[in-house]
Parts: structure tokens; C-alpha cells; sequence
């Protein structure tokens, strides 16, 4: 999440599954990784940029079944369908510049118009919750009679 409250999304490349839908950035846990480990390795590989696992927060999940296509995106090679979860996390501070590395490209978007986006569908429900969650941050920030407060979560 930038300073002034924008959300980074990255667009999937065409010839991948999901091709051309935008997505919050991200991928799959390795063995032996914690999901905070995986974000801040995949964020370096897909983006360029370094996080620190202590400076994610946690904003909510998404289930569901892939498998209906390869990671190719080719209808012909199907794969077996398996569950699916997705993690999202907030994050507030990184080093260096966001910019695609994997082909595809990255957009920085008000939190309320990522829900008006072409997205994978479990990219929706961790839409929905990060709004709730900003929503809750401003709430809190009103509550304590400032414009805008960086919260340590």
C-alpha cells in the first residue's frame, strides 16, 4: 500500500491462466517456507522490491478449486483440480520500486475501484476484505481525532 493509500495490483501476462485479469501480487508457498516468507520472496521475484516478513499483516483469505487449465493457460493439457487458498497481506514499507518482472504489468489503484476490476474470482473476497479492513483503519483514525495515522499492524 503506497503513502498515499493506493494499492499495488499486477496484471497476468496473456499467455498464463488468468491471463489479462489483474491480481494482488504473490504466489506459492515453497516446503519449508512460512506464507510470510513466500510473500516477501515472491514480491522480490515478481517485483524487485524487499519486504520484511515483520511489516506484512495479515487481511484475509480466499478458498476455492484450481485446475481447470495449466498454468500455460493451454485448454488441451488439463490438471487435476485441487483446493486453493490464498493469503493476503497489508503492507505498508519496502524497498525499491515496484516494476513487473515476469512479464504482465502493475498498477497502483484506489482501494475502492479494485472491486470494479477484471480479476481472477478469488482475487473478489480479498478485495472485499481489504476494504473492510482500510474502512476499519479509517474508522479508527476518525475515532482518535486525526486525518490519518500510520497504525504499527
Amino acid at each position: 500500500m503506497a503513502p498515499d493509500g493506493r494499492i499495488l495490483l499486477q496484471k497476468r501476462p496473456a499467455h498464463t491462466m488468468h491471463g489479462g485479469l489483474w491480481e494482488f501480487p504473490g504466489g506459492k508457498v515453497d516446503p519449508g517456507e512460512s506464507a510470510e516468507q513466500a510473500a516477501v520472496r515472491e514480491m522480490e521475484e515478481e517485483l524487485g522490491v524487499v519486504l520484511k516478513p515483520e511489516d506484512l499483516v495479515p487481511v484475509g483469505f480466499a478458498s476455492g478449486a484450481l485446475g481447470a487449465d495449466t498454468e500455460e493457460g493451454s485448454s488441451q493439457e488439463r490438471s487435476p483440480m485441487r483446493g486453493i487458498v490464498i493469503l493476503l497481506y497489508l503492507c505498508r514499507s519496502w524497498q525499491g520500486v515496484p516494476a513487473p518482472r515476469e512479464g504482465g504489468e502493475a498498477g497502483w489503484f484506489e482501494s475502492q475501484a479494485i472491486a470494479d476490476l477484471a480479476m481472477p474470482p478469488l482475487d473478489y473476497p480479498l478485495a472485499s476484505a481489504l476494504k473492510v479492513r482500510l474502512s476499519a483503519d479509517f474508522e479508527k483514525s476518525h475515532e482518535l481525532g486525526v486525518d490519518r495515522v500510520r497504525f504499527p499492524f
